[in-house]
């Protein structure tokens, strides 16, 4: 009988199958005791028929041979972080960073080892060699976004066409690359093109390239990037917006792997594969006939759909860190992070701009803030902005931090008002006036103020931080 013997199959399932990473258990001889069902897919073994067996057999990882690093964590209590390979059941080798702790009964003894293997594989290292947030690295823990992390590797290993859709901001481009760089043509280019960035005539050069006199300006031959994405990936970001005639060309391309260039008369061929990506409903665009039916059904060979942020439930916190590390240490702030309060507004919020959105708050937000920790002051101002109000007077207002850093030093014997607690008038005055009298009348009290007002307590938050009362 194990050592680890209470950790109980339901006590794992119930606890460790949540997390999104691969995680064992291993037992003083570094046999597995259990595992959990990411890690399942990841190796290709089942938890069933790796219990018992030694770790690194099932691992076989490049982190050292008979498990030296497993015995040092075992020897010495210390955990340790380590970054290698992994070989899958399939003989895939992917990238891994482990996680290696020490387990310990109630005498503190120890008696095994947990695991935790993140799939690395997904990282785009920025050009030092260094591994991001944001905008080098795919995060979510999400089930939704699991969901597109469990499809990657199928849409991989294929050169099947792919459609990926989605809202602005939803991370369509980091996508399709990370599924270029997990395909056999990852040592190839990966070439994007914004379908709706150029005027037709110039995205066709741009697409097909030309030949030299195929029209004014032409002075030499230019290849394309069809020709530019040779035994590569194209990825055609915004395809709602092609222009009827030019869709005739691409589908033409995927059917023949051949086109002609801008005023040439010899067939190009190319090997390459095509990923699209749209934030339009491309089945509407062809029921009204600006959508060739025919290039629809050839793109969406595979589909992959991104959710919104708002739909990603538990992602808002994740996502947040990682922009404000950072943001932060780019600007060598050291920020520490931010009050809970905040959060309480942003889960509030729809992020119509998603992923993409939230960085730039959390950017605006770095830049504001004089302090090591954000509070609602640092916000952007448009948050507090109601549904139906002047969007001009949105944009003119700014953050609480910046109105009172700039105001005029008073003048001796005068008092000046400062501009955030004085009641206005209009509309915003009565309701501020109002908050002020429930909130006189419960002694401070928020959530009997709220209902003395009719309205939620995240309402009342809301308006207190908009008013400049919180």
């Amino acid at each position: 009988m194990s050592e680890l013997s209470f950790c109980t199959q339901l006590t794992f399932q119930e606890v460790v199958n949540g997390i999104p990473h691969g995680v064992a258990v291993l037992d003083t001889r570094l046999c597995i005791v259990e595992m959990n069902t990411a890690l399942e897919r990841l190796t290709g073994y089942s938890s069933q028929d790796a219990s018992g067996v030694y770790g690194d057999f099932i691992f076989r990882s490049s982190l050292g041979r008979k498990g030296e690093l497993f015995r040092q964590v075992l020897a010495t209590g210390e955990p340790v972080v380590a970054e290698g390979d992994i070989l899958t059941i399939h003989r895939r080798k992917i990238p891994i960073r482990f996680t290696i702790s020490p387990l310990s009964n109630q005498e503190q003894k120890r008696v095994g080892l947990l695991l935790v293997l993140e799939d690395i594989s997904l990282q785009q290292t920025s050009p030092d060699g260094r591994g991001g947030a944001g905008k080098d690295h795919i995060l979510g823990h999400s089930k939704e976004m699991l969901k597109v992390f469990d499809l990657l590797p199928v849409m991989a290993q294929t050169d099947a066409s792919v459609l990926i859709t989605g809202e602005t901001g939803t991370g369509k481009d980091m996508i399709a690359e990370a599924i270029h760089k997990r395909s056999k043509r990852a040592r190839h280019p990966f070439i994007k093109i914004n379908c709706g960035a150029l005027p037709e005539a110039l995205l066709e050069s741009e697409l097909f390239g030309h030949v030299r006199g195929a029209f004014t300006g032409a002075v030499k031959d230019t290849p394309g990037m069809f020709r530019m994405a040779q035994h590569g990936t194209i990825f055609l970001t915004e395809i709602g917006d092609l222009p009827l005639q030019l869709q005739v060309k691409l589908l033409s391309v995927l059917d023949d792997k051949a086109f002609y260039p801008v005023g040439g008369t010899k067939k190009i061929q190319v090997d390459v594969r095509v990923i699209a990506a749209t934030h339009r409903a491309l089945r509407s665009q062809v029921e009204a006939g600006i959508f060739r039916e025919d290039l629809f059904y050839r793109l969406n060979v595979l589909r992959l759909h991104l959710p919104p942020l708002r739909e990603r439930a538990g992602d808002l916190r994740l996502l947040f860190d990682a922009f404000l590390h950072e943001l932060s240490g780019q600007l060598n702030k050291g920020m520490t992070g931010c009050d809970p309060s905040v959060f309480e507004l942003l889960e509030t919020y729809g992020f119509p701009g998603n992923v993409r959105e939230l960085r730039n708050i959390v950017e605006y937000c770095v830049n504001i803030c004089q302090g090591h920790k954000i509070n609602p002051e640092c916000l952007p101002a448009y948050l507090f902005v109601q549904p139906g109000e002047d969007r001009q007077q949105e944009a003119m207002q700014e953050p609480a931090v910046a109105r009172k850093s700039n105001l005029p030093p008073p003048s001796p014997g005068k008092k000046v008002l400062d501009p955030v607690t004085t009641v206005g008038s209009g509309w915003r005055g009565i309701e501020k006036e109002m908050i002020l009298d429930a909130m006189k009348k419960t002694g401070g009290n928020r959530s009997q103020a709220a209902k003395i007002l009719g309205w939620g307590r995240t309402t009342l938050w809301r308006k207190l931080t908009l008013h400049g009362l919180s």
